[in-house]
């Protein structure tokens, strides 16, 4: 069964990733980068703390304050598809200027 969206592209949140055995799960912040569609799935980029060393195509976000992390946060490359019912909530979303970078 298919529901409506709960999240919008570029909201900002916090998600359960499974270790690939499936034993235990970590909560990290995503991005979600799908536009909204009827489906259980999303796709979502990760985001990390670990500023200081980038990958290219990987960067830091401008207003991470504003878009709820509490510490500097970036980008980093890859994007996942993952059940919306991993999401945990919505923390922020992100400014307009970090959408464009």
């Amino acid at each position: 069964m298919t529901s409506t969206p709960k999240y919008s592209k570029n909201d900002v949140v916090l998600v359960r990733y499974p270790f690939t055995d499936l034993s235990v799960a970590k909560v990290r912040p995503a991005i979600v980068v799908s536009a909204e569609h009827v489906s259980e799935d999303i796709f979502i980029a990760s985001l990390t703390s670990k500023v200081a060393f980038l990958l290219p195509g990987e960067f830091l976000l401008h207003d991470w304050g504003g878009a709820g992390p509490n510490v500097p946060t970036a980008l980093k490359s890859g994007i996942f598809s993952i059940k919306e019912s991993l999401v945990i909530k919505s923390v922020g979303k992100l400014s307009t200027g970090d959408t464009q970078s």
